[in-house]
């Protein structure tokens, strides 16, 4: 009888630990989300607050009014919307030329045998473990030579394509891309680029959506090139831009946030776009398997 009695409790200890288990998890994660998203919440705070706001103590965790006065004195003290639409282009321009240039490699690099695969491969890797500082002054002397410094062709095109990008796009394509559907469709009379086009990029979406959000950000961060490069003060990039804000004496750190916060506006909006695509492929091929 006792052995039967404590059966029956069984089922009801096994569903309350499960239970505390899930909500252990969900706080975990709640945690998690509350402690990422709390930097971009001071940030709001001190951008709509005032440089007084930002040295005061105890600190003021709730925003202030001053947000759209501060966003005005952005405007007002930088060209915000000519450095934005500079940064944009050069975003979108250098993100297509990677994706394209970087899978197209990627998919050489996986799925073809060519005499000294192998060693380029090898040399590719050792140049991505050559700091970017390096390059600066070469870099800046080419683009010199070329005609191109302080302009945004100096910006894209050096950065086409990317070690980083070469390499994760070749680990993807090695798993996710069967050596059967390149053979089915050679067989159809397929080349190098239809079997590219037609049956590589639709399987390397989820690898593309990733590398498309962290080339995008990337870019739009870069600070020390165009720094180097956009000679002409009135085509700089808005990282570049928004440097100006900083003053020797008598900075206003309310506006820079402002100015921060304004950039990092459309970075979340490209994330949350990309991570969508991401998730849904990633989703779509987990079901398919």
């Amino acid at each position: 009888m006792a052995a039967d009695h404590s059966s029956s409790h069984a089922p009801l200890a096994i569903g309350s630990g499960s239970r505390r288990s899930r909500i252990a998890v969900r706080l975990t994660l709640l945690a998690g989300v509350v402690v990422s998203l709390f930097p971009f919440y001071w940030l709001v705070v001190m951008a709509s607050g005032t440089t007084q706001d930002i040295y005061a103590y105890p600190p003021r965790l709730i925003p202030g009014p001053h947000l759209l006065e501060n966003m005005r004195a952005v405007i007002h003290r930088i060209d915000f919307f000519g450095s934005l639409f500079n940064t944009v282009v050069v975003s979108v321009v250098g993100t297509v030329l990677v994706l394209f240039f970087d899978s197209l490699a990627a998919f050489a690099f996986a799925k073809y045998e060519f005499p000294g695969r192998k060693i380029l491969f090898g040399v590719l890797l050792a140049t991505y473990m050559i700091p970017a500082q390096l390059s600066l002054v070469p870099q800046f002397v080419t683009m010199a030579e070329f005609g191109w410094a302080g302009s945004l062709k100096a910006l894209v095109v050096p950065g086409a394509a990317n070690a980083f990008g070469i390499f994760w796009m070749r680990q993807y394509a090695t798993n996710a891309l069967p050596d059967e559907l390149l053979d089915a469709g050679r067989i159809d009379g397929a080349g190098f680029f239809r079997l590219y086009r037609q049956v590589a990029l639709p399987l390397f979406r989820p690898a593309l959506a990733f590398l498309g959000i962290f080339t995008f950000i990337q870019l739009w961060n870069d600070y020390i090139w165009p720094l180097v490069v956009m000679i002409d003060p009135d085509r700089v990039t808005l990282q570049v831009a928004l440097a100006n804000l900083n003053i020797a004496y008598n900075t206003d750190y309310a506006v820079v946030m402002a100015g921060a916060l304004m950039s990092v506006v459309p970075l979340i909006v490209v994330f949350l776009i990309g991570s969508r695509h991401f998730l849904r492929d990633l989703a779509a091929g987990a079901t398919k398997m």
